[in-house]
């Protein structure tokens, strides 16, 4: 059987306690395959980001467990966690969170870097090359428009070769075309390069890229729904309520 890339089990977290209690995951079970574009959708307060905060190992479990491949992350020290992240977890957020003092190709390496690994270039000028960078690599951010600069934050995210992406919103500050073209290239890295990647998105466009769609509602998951399109997600998103 093949091991999933990250799953939880009764995964819960909640928040406060009495009469402010916020149960924010509720026993929540999950698996994600690896080589699998999934997105995760619900209202505001649905526990969509929390979940994926404690899939990435970002923010503890109250009860429950989750893990990255075979390693439980309730069990590692904040050394043992850390060094996890940077070696099989990679990130994009909706704020680019580049460093503006580094080149492109600086930001893109920059994790490795940062674990003292070895990069392997031929497969981040691969990366480079798929992403329409090959001629920005000596850019620095001021010098890149928005869409480029995500495309630096994903090219960056994929320079590991993590065994795992995690994706929150990372369309949100585009518009519709340059979204769509990250949203293009991030399938492509599942489809092409065999990249395991799990979105949060409110946006039912950014869904329909995914091969499976996970509907949360009040700390549950109440519904999944594989080979979305966008109609099929907005129709279901819009009995969840908001």
């Amino acid at each position: 059987m093949t091991t999933m890339a990250a799953r939880t089990e009764g995964a819960s977290k909640i928040y406060g306690s009495g009469d402010t209690e916020v149960r924010a995951l509720d026993n929540v079970s999950i698996g994600f395959n690896p080589s699998e574009f999934t997105a995760i959708m619900g209202p505001s307060g649905s526990g969509k980001s929390t979940l994926m905060h404690t899939l990435a190992g970002l923010d503890p479990l109250t009860s429950g467990s989750t893990y990255i491949g075979d390693v439980e992350l309730g069990s590692l020290s904040e050394k043992e966690l850390t060094l996890l992240r940077r070696q099989k977890v990679g990130f994009i957020f909706q704020a680019f969170n580049l460093i503006p003092t580094l080149t492109a190709i600086e930001n893109i390496t920059l994790p490795v870097d940062l674990a003292k690994g070895q990069v392997d270039m031929t497969w981040v000028d691969n990366v480079v090359s798929t992403v329409g960078l090959a001629d920005r690599k000596t850019h620095r951010p001021d010098e890149l428009s928005g869409g480029q600069q995500q495309r630096v934050a994903v090219a960056r995210a994929l320079a590991s070769k993590p065994e795992i992406i995690f994706a929150d919103e990372p369309t949100g500050n585009l518009d519709s075309k340059t979204g769509g073209e990250i949203l293009d290239f991030m399938r492509s890295a599942v489809r092409e390069l065999g990249q395991t990647i799990v979105m949060v998105t409110h946006d039912a466009v950014a869904a329909s890229y995914s091969d499976r769609v996970v509907f949360l509602a009040d700390g549950k998951i109440v519904d999944e729904m594989a080979n979305p399109t966008a109609d099929a997600v907005f129709d279901r998103i819009k009995n969840l309520g908001d």
